[in-house]
Order: C-alpha cells, then sequence, then structure tokens
C-alpha cells in the first residue's frame, strides 16, 4: 500500500490539471488577436466606404438643391410675368375705350387726345417698371444701343448724328431691352459719286 500511496501524489499532480488550466492561454491569446489593430488596407477600405457614403448623402443633397432652386427661379418667373401683365392690362382697357370711341366720334382731336391719355398711361406704368427710352434724335449713333436702318446725306447735321427714329428703343433699368431703329446722317458724296448734276455741285465748291 505504500507504493500506491506513494503514486497517488503523482497521480494528483497528474490529475492537477496544471497543464489543462494553461489551455485557456490561447483563448485569451486569440481574444487579443480580435482586437487587433485594422491594418492599413482595412483602414483604406474604411476610410473608402465612409467618403463613398459622404458623397453619396452630397449628391443627394445637391439635386435636391438644384430642383428646389428651378422651382423657385420658375415661380419667380411666373409672378414677374404677372405683375408685369397686371401694369399693362390698363394701356389695353384704355386702347380697346379709344377704338370704341373712334366709331362714334365726330372730331379727330377727340380721337388724338385719347391716344395721347393711353400714351401717358403707359409713361407712368414704364417709369414704374423702369423701363426708358433710348435717345435718339439729335444724339451720336451708338452701336451698342442703335441699330442703323439707313443714312442720309446732309449739311444740316454732323456725320453720325441722328436725325430721324424709325422705331424706339428701350433700357429696362440698366440693360439693353430693344435697341433703337434710327437713320443716321452722313455727308453729302462728293462730286465724282454724283452724274451730270454732281459737275454743277462741284463747280460750286470749287467756286
Amino acid at each position: 500500500m505504500g507504493e500506491h500511496e506513494g503514486d497517488k501524489p503523482d497521480d494528483a499532480q497528474a490529475d492537477g490539471v496544471t497543464e489543462d488550466e494553461e489551455v485557456i492561454f490561447p483563448e485569451a491569446e486569440s481574444g487579443e488577436e480580435a482586437d487587433h489593430e485594422p491594418t492599413d488596407l482595412e483602414k483604406a477600405h474604411t476610410e473608402r466606404d465612409r467618403m463613398r457614403e459622404q458623397l453619396l448623402r452630397i449628391a443627394a443633397d445637391f439635386d435636391n438643391f438644384r430642383k428646389r432652386s428651378r422651382k423657385e427661379i420658375e415661380e419667380v418667373r411666373r409672378r414677374t410675368i404677372e405683375d408685369t401683365l397686371r401694369e399693362v392690362l390698363p394701356i389695353v382697357d384704355n386702347l380697346e375705350r379709344a377704338a370704341d370711341a373712334m366709331t362714334d366720334a365726330t372730331e379727330v382731336s377727340a380721337v388724338a387726345d385719347g391716344v395721347h391719355m393711353v400714351l401717358r398711361g403707359f409713361e407712368d406704368i414704364a417709369n414704374r417698371l423702369s423701363l426708358k427710352r433710348v435717345p435718339t434724335v439729335g444724339h451720336r449713333f451708338d452701336p451698342t444701343c442703335h441699330d442703323a436702318m439707313q443714312q442720309e446725306e446732309t449739311n444740316e447735321h454732323a456725320p453720325g448724328t441722328i436725325i430721324s427714329e424709325v422705331v424706339p428703343g428701350y433700357y429696362l433699368a440698366e440693360r439693353l431691352l430693344r435697341p433703337a431703329m434710327v437713320v443716321v446722317a452722313k455727308p453729302p458724296t462728293g462730286t465724282g459719286d454724283q452724274g451730270g448734276d454732281s459737275s454743277e455741285d462741284g463747280e460750286g465748291a470749287i467756286g
């Protein structure tokens, strides 16, 4: 029995599982590996996904902003047209009254007075809308706001001076809305450009 009892410590040491208890360390090490520092490639993939999501959000926000802006611009344009038409409609009403009065008018002066009244109404509306006419007759020709329909030879005006207006032009505030169509003065042609009559003009000029 002594031998068997002497073997018990060895068995107890074998069953003490000191070696078996050490098997928990690889599990602890595997847990530590789960919390390992991400690699540069993993960081790059994470950053790529984050930036992609951010860009998608920005693109969606911009698309919504573009749609809202387009809708607001259309609304402003519609309101501007409505406001302008409200200003112009009274002129149309007065023109219709003037046209009706013409059928019963016995004097031309009465019709002329009605037309001038309509024009004065238009001038009032034009002032409210910052609409003003382009200066023409007596002014120098300016290609930025004038359109020369023709040139007329004359000694009464300096060359390049506007002597008559065919169609008025208008500014809307500081912006040209429509150029004025005008007739511009030019010097008379020389003796060589005229026919038989030019010889007499030439003699007069020489004399």
